[in-house]
């Protein structure tokens, strides 16, 4: 099959490897399948750059979209033919979905409504899954304020969408005019520039001095900044799941404590087997109504793989870098 995989850390152009690998084959509980779309995420270029290599071939990305054609032992031939989305696929193991097959167990291959694009589904393991827990750990938001910081990213795009779906008052963080409009077609009521404007001073204006009631946060080192500055209003909950800034950053401890706030972390690789069921639970019910919007803001071939890291590297890509392999 064709493939892309590396064998050492450091820069795309330097380790990213194309060529033919053979094609893996299901093993007990396992499913089979041919990759059409892969997603391309900064959890993916991270791990190309410093993750520990532990086999002696990585071939990179976690999403896809594609449809079953082989299942292993105990799986039900049923599946075959089955249009699907993954989770996982190369975290914590070593073949990923960078190649045309991708072989998996049977549950980090989730079945597809049939009226969502494969270009959506290689947006759902990372991205979708991420927002979905972000906006659920975010409590009971109907009729409240939510800050999504990076509202116009890959993760932002959903969570935007998510929480304004459940009713709530949704302000994004973007850095220019472009990802303002892409941020309210999502559904966001207000932007704030964060590169022009003062988005701790935007958000108590905007909320009458109170501060938001919930933000989704992919950047904890900035965040804190936030906190201390008043954006958060009392009771309200930090929901987190990045930080730019491997330093840890100083947390307002007086002020949670006094202003009865919550910092929610995750990471969505770990979620605990109940949360897993219910945010793909939730996700997959999202799919079938048809509410979620996708957006591909840069799509590649395979022998082009090399700039589409480099594309979400600079973060030159406004919504999803996708990898057409089929």
């Amino acid at each position: 099959m064709k493939a892309a995989w590396y064998e050492k850390n450091g820069e795309a152009k330097d380790v990213l490897i194309l060529g033919e690998l053979p094609t893996p084959e299901p093993g007990p509980g396992e499913v089979r399948v041919k990759v059409q779309v892969s997603g391309v995420n900064p959890s993916d270029v991270k791990s190309r750059r410093n993750r520990p290599i532990y086999d002696p071939k990585i071939i990179p990305h976690s999403d896809a979209g594609g449809v079953i054609d082989a299942v292993g032992a105990g799986v039900l031939t049923s599946r075959i033919g089955e249009r699907v989305w993954t989770w996982n696929a190369q975290y914590q193991r070593p073949f990923g979905t960078a190649a045309e097959y991708v072989c998996l167990p049977q549950a980090q291959a989730v079945q597809l409504p049939d009226h969502v694009s494969l270009d959506g589904a290689a947006c759902m393991g990372i991205p979708g899954l991420t927002a979905y827990e972000a906006v659920r750990r975010c409590g009971e938001i109907a009729g409240k304020t939510v800050l999504v910081i990076g509202a116009a990213s890959s993760v932002g795009h959903y969570a935007v969408q998510m929480a304004t779906l459940k009713g709530a008052r949704v302000i994004g963080t973007v850095s220019s005019e472009s990802k303002a409009a892409h941020a309210r077609a999502g559904g966001a009521v207000e932007t704030i520039n964060y590169k022009i404007e003062n988005v701790a001073e935007r958000v108590k204006a905007l909320t009458e001095g109170r501060g938001a009631d919930a933000i989704i946060d992919m950047d904890f080192s900035t965040t804190t900044d936030l906190v201390r500055d008043g954006a958060l209003a009392p009771h309200g909950t930090v929901s987190c799941f990045g930080s730019n800034k491997v330093e840890p950053p100083t947390i307002p401890f007086r002020l949670c404590l006094t202003t009865s706030l919550s910092l929610q972390f995750f990471l969505v690789y770990e979620l605990t087997p109940a949360e897993r069921a219910s945010a793909l639970t939730g996700l997959c019910g999202l799919l079938r109504s048809g509410k979620l919007t996708h957006a591909i803001g840069a799509r590649f071939k395979l022998g082009e793989i090399v700039a589409a890291h480099q594309a979400v590297e600079q973060g030159q890509v406004t919504g999803n870098a996708v990898i057409d392999i089929a």
